[in-house]
């Protein structure tokens, strides 16, 4: 391990250990409460751009492998850990996780006080950082991070969308078989990628929906075309990182899926692009929420949800002059699902496939599958 200096926008320097790959990266620094599932976080597009502190103190003990990838590769642009653990014990272990973060290009920091940093993120907001494994001076770390754009205005599901059109044909994971499950299917949809995490596939399928990925820049037309041939019988709007207000092409493309009715269900980005949509743009929460231990109360049914999140923007309290809230937050009374009035349209913030996290909201899918 050799040292990593973080120099955060407020000033802050810190030294540290590293592991997985070297160099220097700029991104935003977030942390996540999630107690399992560091390789399906690491492995989530919506985390590109981002530096991930987990308040778990121990990474890394159970290794990584191939079923537990939510995508083809690591997205963030590196994860800050208390302690590393470089020999993993678990039957499932394929390779270590510096490993998968070498092979990544992403940077793997340890040997750091992440209490220290998450109490400092929950007092003054989620910020820009620089980490490097080359250099250490705190005036010149200063001027590649003034020198580097921020989250907020890279477009990132542009480098994370797919490039071909695929079928996925895989359902929930059996602990069984160890494999993935493959159920008949009755409905047809398209799923937008803007970052698209494989759990969340897996739970579309196994609510009974044959599901065509496709890339972000598929148009609006093109859309309606197979929804007027019946080939499809709905959109599903994924999850992805960044700022969603400035995806104008998206949310146009949106606007006229609304328009035309057809049958929509976002999920945390895809959330967020149906209400701009609608006319009421998102803002930025101070930290976000990321972790798998958030409760959601279920206003139709009256119970509490403990459900998994990872988002830093949300939709506004207004929105209920044109959708009713379905799901809110109990730390913060935030909006976390919502059923649009004239238009068959429904969305959580939340993620309902829970991976890493519990399945109480994976009934979700279902939802979905009812209104097609």
């Amino acid at each position: 391990m050799g040292k990593v200096s973080l120099y955060f926008e407020n000033g802050l320097l810190l030294e540290a250990k590293s592991f997985g790959a070297k160099g220097t990266s700029v991104g935003e620094v977030v942390f996540n409460t999630s107690l399992t599932g560091y390789q399906e976080i690491v492995t989530d597009p919506s985390y590109a751009g981002q530096f991930v502190t987990f308040t778990m103190p121990e990474i890394g003990n159970v290794g990584c492998n191939a079923q537990d990838m939510e995508s083809k590769g690591a997205h963030c642009k590196g994860i800050i850990v208390r302690t590393y653990q470089d020999r993993p014990s678990n039957f499932r272990c394929e390779e270590t996780l510096a490993v998968l973060l070498e092979k990544n290009g992403v940077l793997g920091i340890c040997d750091i006080d992440t209490r220290f940093i998450t109490k400092m993120l929950r007092e003054e907001g989620a910020m820009m950082m620089v980490a490097s494994t080359e250099v250490h001076d705190k005036d010149e770390l200063k001027k590649v991070l003034d020198a580097s754009p921020r989250i907020e205005d890279v477009n990132y599901i542009e480098k994370v969308s797919t490039k071909e059109t695929y079928v996925h044909t895989e359902a929930r994971y059996s602990t069984d078989t160890f494999t993935y499950e493959t159920p008949s299917t009755t409905k047809k949809i398209i799923a937008l990628d803007f970052g698209i995490k494989r759990n969340i596939l897996n739970e579309l399928t196994h609510a009974g929906m044959e599901v065509t990925v496709v890339p972000n820049s598929m148009s609006a037309e093109d859309i309606l075309a197979k929804v007027d041939a019946k080939e499809i019988d709905g959109v599903f709007l994924s999850n992805g990182p960044g700022d969603p207000l400035i995806l104008k092409e998206e949310q146009e493309k949106i606007k006229k899926l609304i328009d035309r009715k057809v049958p929509l269900f976002g999920i945390c980005l895809g959330h967020q692009l149906l209400s701009i949509a609608h006319g009421y743009d998102t803002y930025k929460l101070q930290f976000g929420h990321h972790g798998g231990n958030h409760p959601v109360m279920n206003a139709i049914t009256n119970t509490v949800e403990i459900t998994a999140q990872n988002h830093n923007y949300n939709v506004p309290d207004n929105i209920t002059e044109v959708a009713t809230v379905t799901h809110t937050n109990l730390f913060d009374n935030t909006i976390e699902g919502l059923k649009y009035n004239d238009s068959p349209s429904m969305s959580v913030q939340h993620h309902p496939e829970a991976s890493p996290g519990p399945h109480e909201s994976a009934y979700i899918f279902g939802e979905f599958a009812k209104m097609l």
